[in-house]
């Protein structure tokens, strides 16, 4: 153990110098010579022959190793709250990268549907127009067989027609069959 000397001595056992010196040079406490000639006492010397005093030097480092094992505690929770924020980040920026993979599939879905429905659109447009003209071309037809009947009709085919126009031979040949 260390080795002190009357007055830190005194110090730690809540003696006075001179009890100390008196200690010594009665016999009671046990001392050496250092190198420079001054009596030292060993502390677990001066413990046994006249106790320690609990000093405040000992609450003080017990309470300052609580205080740095606390902290050091205190640093590895933050640490491992660290550690565990940083693999949250981590897991958040993988999901934020597959939602983007996802939303640019689907955008890339939706531009196609709606390519494709605008192409059906403009389908549905043509067939719209073509059908109108079909329907056009074909009232045309219509308009030019009834105006045709109508020439077969006239007054020029009187000779085998009633007095009202109507062509009595024509119908006959074609109940008959001769048409």
């Amino acid at each position: 153990m260390a080795k002190v000397g009357a007055q830190r001595a005194a110090e730690l056992t809540g003696k006075s110098k001179s009890t100390i010196q008196r200690a010594m040079n009665n016999g009671k406490l046990s001392y050496e010579l250092d190198a420079n000639g001054r009596r030292v006492i060993d502390v677990s010397e001066l413990d046994r022959a006249m106790g320690l005093k609990p000093s405040e030097n000992k609450s003080q480092a017990v309470e300052q190793e609580l205080e740095k094992a606390s902290s050091m505690l205190e640093m590895e929770r933050m640490k491992m709250r660290v550690k565990l924020l940083e693999a949250q980040v981590e897991n958040a920026e993988m999901q934020i990268e597959d939602l983007k993979a996802q939303r640019d599939q689907w955008q890339k879905q939706a531009s196609q549907v709606l390519i494709t429905s605008q192409f059906s659109q403009k389908q549905a447009e043509e067939l719209r127009e073509e059908l109108k003209e079909r329907e056009k071309r074909a009232q045309e037809r219509r308009a030019k067989r009834l105006e045709q009947q109508m020439k077969n009709l006239k007054p020029e085919n009187q000779n085998a027609q009633g007095s009202e126009g109507f062509n009595f031979q024509g119908l006959w040949k074609r109940v008959k069959g001769q048409s």
